[in-house]
């Protein structure tokens, strides 16, 4: 692999190698530590080890490890399908099930229960590890996610994606209370140059995204929102949310340190999907009801449980 260089910024200066690392590139911390421990990072030529702290300006220098090949594998897990055809299926994902393999979620993924259900009835396009996924959800967002089982339903509803007329709609609880009961954020999404493993509102690198929301309920504390997507950027809806100072509840990455820790995660639910049937042209709109997690925070928080 192609060697990466850095140049430390000063945010980071003071800081241990393998932390600034972990945050400068898309390596989780204990990924540096073992390159650190095997003697492959420099800084200003000379190797160093995973407690060396950085100063402003470091010519920071190492080759990655080629990546292992990850092999996704069929396992009998429970999938709750909203709609099957032959050519797709919608299911309500539960919150904490990772969408596909990667490093450190190897197994108990949607992908490893959707081989399982469906065989070698998955579309190709994204290949071996990501068998039929048009479009994902994190791990810790609830709700409907649809699954090509041919290439040919992929790429017709890839396009309707990319075109904005799929239509995606969730439910979230976030901080604070709003002024006005509507309204549009329209801000482009990038990856943040400080820490690689988040977004952030940027004009550099970014790509547009736009986030309507809706009041349903709120209250002094928090709002239970209605939010469509008309983009689908990489934690559009949290970014964006935190940007206009209304975090998701529970979300521990943009929203604040004394944040919901009793939610386990975002409060957040993708509860409709709109979308014209790429074999038939009929258009379906399917719904799933907000999970128990989320019914039970609206509830302690009086802001009503639909």
């Amino acid at each position: 692999m192609d060697e990466i260089l850095i140049t430390v910024p000063d945010d980071f200066s003071g800081q241990r190698i393998d932390k600034a690392l972990s945050s400068l590139t898309e390596y989780t911390r204990s990924h540096i530590q073992k390159i650190l421990d095997d003697g492959e990072v420099t800084v200003n030529s000379k190797v160093v080890s995973k407690g060396f702290k950085l100063s402003a300006g470091d010519e920071v220098s190492f080759v990655p490890p080629e990546p292992v090949e990850i092999e996704a594998k069929p396992e009998n897990i429970p999938l709750d399908v909203v709609y099957e055809d032959d050519d797709l299926l919608v299911v309500n994902k539960p919150r904490g099930m990772v969408v596909h393999p990667a490093a450190g979620n190897y197994n108990g993924t949607l992908v490893n229960a959707l081989l399982y259900h469906c065989g070698d009835s998955l579309s190709g396009i994204n290949g071996v590890i990501r068998p039929g996924i048009v479009h994902r959800i994190d791990k810790d967002t609830s709700g409907l996610l649809i699954v090509a089982k041919n290439d040919f339903a992929h790429e017709k509803l890839a396009a309707q994606i990319k075109e904005h007329s799929f239509k995606r709609q969730y439910r979230t609880v976030v901080h604070g209370k709003f002024k006005d009961l509507g309204g549009t954020v329209d801000a482009p999404i990038g990856r943040s140059p400080k820490d690689r493993k988040k977004m952030c509102v940027t004009p550099k690198n970014s790509r547009n995204a736009v986030t309507h929301y809706e009041v349903i309920s709120q209250n002094d504390k928090f709002s239970f929102l209605k939010v469509t997507l008309e983009t689908g950027r990489t934690h559009q809806i949290r970014v964006h949310m935190s940007h206009i100072g209304h975090p998701v509840a529970g979300d521990m990455v943009y929203g604040p340190k004394n944040g919901v820790v009793s939610l386990g995660g975002q409060c957040l639910h993708a509860g409709l999907i709109g979308f014209v049937h790429p074999r038939d042209g009929r258009y379906i709109e399917l719904e799933a009801e907000l999970p128990e997690y989320f019914t039970d925070f609206l509830k302690s928080q009086s802001l009503g449980d639909v």
